[in-house]
């Protein structure tokens, strides 16, 4: 029997994405409520960056993270919580002096990119494994920074998904393993589509799959129109799958999707016609071997 399918559901990303489609949540209670019905609709793991409420823009402040990870914990939903840690990588290079970032970085000190992991402790984060231009920005990952960031992310015994945008990254990947700095098994989150990242299609997918380290645990996705596309491909090659207004803000060709739910239903759709099944939040840590998780529902968090 094959193993079931863990769908990820990535809530709403850290691009301006709301003015396109108004579903994209943006204030803690409705990342939070997206979530809880991401998971009712089948979802095993929310993906989760934060915005300022009054703005929409993307933000790092730890107290809209804690009150984001309070709700769905208060909703004892089952979904697994997997906050982002790439936010404070952009670089956007001074138009006077190419050394001093335009106001429109946002590149932090790593500390700064791993706080909220410290102090909410949710089951998996992401973390970026590498540098690249990414859309009209640089997006700086270092080997050090991402060094230093593992070893506090695996002290408070977090499952870092070890996102890669192309074939180096996961050389750098395999590099942090074989330091001793991430726990078995890896898990991997193949990204495509992005510009200027790998694109979506099949062949590339598959040269990414077959780089990974033995024993990893995958999943892959693809934004825009090739969403669902590259859910039944990551299928079709034994892998797991994430979908969300992060990546597309479409159901189908024009129309834009109502909630995050509506696009986990379409995935769950087409991994059940490929004759599997999707994962449990149960059955995701077992196959992750997260553990069960603490009881910290109720716990006082950061700024509480």
């Amino acid at each position: 029997m094959s193993r079931p399918v863990i769908l990820t559901c990535a809530l709403t990303g850290g691009a301006a994405l709301s003015g396109k489609n108004p579903a994209v949540p943006v204030t803690p209670a409705e990342i939070a409520q997206q979530a809880v019905d991401a998971a009712k609709a089948g979802a095993t793991i929310a993906h989760i960056h934060v915005r300022e409420p009054g703005t929409g823009a993307p933000s790092m402040r730890i107290d809209l993270y804690s009150e984001v990870v309070d709700r769905i914990r208060q909703a004892d939903c089952g979904i697994l919580i997997n906050l982002t840690t790439g936010p404070g990588a952009r670089f956007i290079p001074g138009n006077d002096d190419p050394r001093i970032g335009d106001p429109a970085s946002t590149l932090a000190v790593w500390q700064k990119r791993v706080e909220h992991i410290e102090a909410l402790r949710p089951d998996i984060c992401s973390l970026d494994v590498g540098s690249m231009n990414f859309g009209q920005h640089v997006f700086i990952n270092t080997p050090a920074d991402l060094k230093k960031m593992a070893e506090a992310i695996r002290k408070v015994n977090v499952k870092p998904e070890m996102e890669t945008f192309e074939l180096g990254h996961i050389r750098l990947a395999k590099h942090l393993i074989e330091q001793g700095l991430i726990e078995a098994p890896p898990l991997f989150q193949i990204c495509l589509g992005i510009p200027w990242g790998a694109p979506a299609t099949p062949e590339v997918m598959m040269a990414m799959r077959n780089e990974l380290p033995g024993g990893a645990e995958w999943a892959a996705f693809g934004i825009g129109a090739m969403q669902f596309p590259m859910v039944a491909q990551a299928v079709l090659l034994g892998g797991h799958v994430r979908v969300g207004l992060e990546d597309n803000l479409y159901l189908r060709r024009g129309m834009p999707a109502p909630h995050n739910a509506a696009l986990v239903e379409r995935a769950v759709t087409i991994i059940e016609q490929l004759d599997r099944n999707v994962a449990s939040p149960g059955e995701a840590r077992a196959i992750l071997k997260l553990g069960q998780p603490e009881d910290v529902r109720f716990m006082p968090t950061a700024g509480a």
